[in-house]
């Protein structure tokens, strides 16, 4: 593109994510830099239409960019200011605070997130890969029981969960012992299979109560320490309250339903081992977006090794206000990324 049709297509995307309505001749004649006639200008635009830049959603309407055009303008002509010091600060009070856990931690940042770009916000939790120290489990009355881990780093996990019937403190205390002579030098994922053998072949030595505490124990963390579940999602409202049409927040809801049920959850893993860095993705460009036609700005954060262990990510409308959000989501993760690294 020459310069002028690089300033009308600037201009009609600039319009287009400011306000999300059609941009016509008459109206970038009156903010363009250079005095043109509004004929010129139209036939600029009928030229970045057939190029496939620009789109006209009716006939005698203006011009708003395609998804093609989107992502031209997020490559070639996106201009990404400085955090704002408001974002900034917004950001750092919510997150500042490290005295809790790394659930609690996350879930904030997502919090965090959403407040701050008024979209809705994915926060990828990392693997928790430590060789395991300790296993216990704590009755809390006749229907509720706690397995608790503790990590060789110092990290302490837990799950509420209801024990089988009859189980008495000498089967919690049996199954107990029974992990903690299996799990030395073991992370989480190693010992699953190595449980399972070692019941097979010592069942004659293994109380009949303290099977099943082991069994239903395991199986609580397998029900929920899956890669599906380590995706946050907030700011859910924010996206459904946008004024749209019925068709676009049915799609919007679409999109939901798909996160809560985890469908295509490892489109979104797999951007965490893509390279670091902000990266835009606009619509159809990722299957997880594709209905909806929304789009995803996510930056994976890492530990003190410089290694990739997450993600955070905003998703919106298409219109959404690029330049702000990039240099909010790539603060929020140097922050995760920090504070990972100071835990550590």
């Amino acid at each position: 593109m020459n310069e002028r049709s690089r300033d009308v297509f600037r201009a009609v995307v600039e319009s287009y994510l400011e306000n999300g309505d059609p941009v016509g001749s008459r109206t970038l004649t009156r903010s363009l830099n250079e005095k043109v006639s509004a004929a010129t200008v139209r036939n600029v635009m009928q030229d970045l239409e057939y190029l496939g830049l620009l789109d006209s959603p009716h006939t005698s309407a203006g011009r708003i960019p395609t998804q093609m055009g989107l992502r031209m303008f997020v490559d070639g002509l996106l201009e990404v200011g400085d955090l704002d010091a408001e974002d900034r600060q917004k950001i750092d009070e919510t997150l500042g605070a490290d005295r809790f856990g790394v659930g609690d931690m996350l879930d904030r940042v997502g919090a965090a997130l959403s407040g701050v770009t008024h979209g809705a916000s994915l926060v990828l939790s990392p693997k928790h890969e430590a060789e395991i120290r300790h296993i216990e489990f704590v009755t809390l009355g006749h229907d509720r029981a706690l397995v608790v881990l503790v990590f060789s780093d110092g990290h302490v996990e837990n799950r509420l969960f209801k024990p089988p019937p009859g189980q008495t403190p000498s089967s919690m205390r049996e199954a107990a012992n029974f992990l903690n002579s299996l799990i030395e030098g073991r992370t989480l994922s190693d010992v699953r299979g190595v449980i399972q053998e070692e019941i097979k072949s010592r069942q004659q030595q293994i109380d009949v109560l303290a099977r099943d505490m082991i069994k239903s124990g395991l199986a609580v963390w397998e029900a929920e320490d899956t890669d599906a579940a380590r995706l946050i999602v907030r700011g859910r409202a924010n996206l459904l309250s946008e004024k749209g049409a019925a068709d676009e927040l049915d799609r919007i809801r679409n999109l939901f339903d798909d996160l809560e049920r985890k469908r295509d959850i490892e489109e979104f893993l797999q951007l965490t081992e893509d390279g670091e860095g902000v990266r835009i993705f606009i619509g159809s460009e990722n299957k997880l977006f594709s209905i909806s036609g929304s789009y995803l700005v996510v930056s994976p954060y890492m530990n003190a090794d410089r290694k990739i262990i997450g993600a955070v990510g905003v998703i919106g409308p298409t219109r959404l206000n690029y330049g702000r959000i990039v240099p909010i989501v790539d603060y929020t993760a140097q922050l995760v990324g920090k504070l990972f690294s100071d835990r550590s």
